[in-house]
């Protein structure tokens, strides 16, 4: 490799660990909505020049988690009641085939392993551990696209796991959303251990949809 090889390659590197830093800021909330991302004040706190900076608000635009406004540069990018309902589609869509995929695919030790997670979300529940309770629904919608066995799939909800991930946090403090979420992840591990791929996409769907339900109240009365 020559040297402006490895200068590429260490360019490259350098611009994907300050993108996917901002990213997981973004999304974990470290970044709030309407919050105004300064190239300078991000380069100097992460040691770098503006440059991966400023190309990193491009891919995160592409990602729509930011927005570039004129004048006003990086500006962190919230949710309108469309961009709820219509990102509940596509979860409906890509999660119930997952679903789907799953209630085919899974093993004995699959299904124990998301047993595990629904055991685990009743004990949280029960001891008022609301941020685990998040943790663990989120832990189960990564084990509904591990035991869908489609690469392709895994592949096509990396963009769209963000989004949720992100807004799950604003729905944690809706009442009964937490304990809804569990008994309805119940019904599709039993669709899954009975191996019935439409019970199973279906009640991925109608979870989905009680989601956005929530959310979309939730959003009005917050409006």
């Amino acid at each position: 490799m020559g040297v402006d090889d490895q200068g590429r390659l260490e360019h490259m590197q350098l611009k994907d660990r300050v993108y996917h830093h901002l990213r997981d800021g973004i999304i974990d909330g470290s970044y709030d909505v309407g919050a105004a991302l300064r190239e300078v004040e991000i380069a100097s706190r992460l040691g770098v020049s503006k440059t991966p900076v400023r190309e990193a608000f491009v891919r995160l635009e592409k990602d729509r988690l930011v927005e570039l406004i004129p004048y006003r540069g990086a500006v962190v990018a919230g949710y309108t009641a469309a961009d709820l309902e219509e990102i509940s589609q596509v979860r409906q869509l890509v999660e119930g085939a997952c679903a789907r995929s799953a209630a085919r695919h899974a093993t004995e030790q699959d299904i124990a392993e998301i047993e595990r997670n629904i055991e685990l979300s009743r004990e949280a529940l029960e001891k008022g551990r609301v941020d685990r309770v998040a943790q663990l629904l989120d832990a189960f919608d990564q084990l509904m696209y591990r035991h869908s066995r489609n690469k392709w799939l895994d592949e096509l909800v990396e963009n769209l796991e963000g989004h949720q991930r992100r807004i799950g946090r604003l729905t944690v403090d809706i009442p009964g959303r937490l304990e809804k979420s569990v008994e309805q992840h119940q019904r599709i591990l039993d669709a899954i251990r009975n191996h019935d791929e439409r019970r199973a996409e279906r009640a991925m769907q109608s979870h989905i949809a009680s989601v956005m339900d929530d959310r979309l109240k939730a959003f009005v009365r917050a409006s």
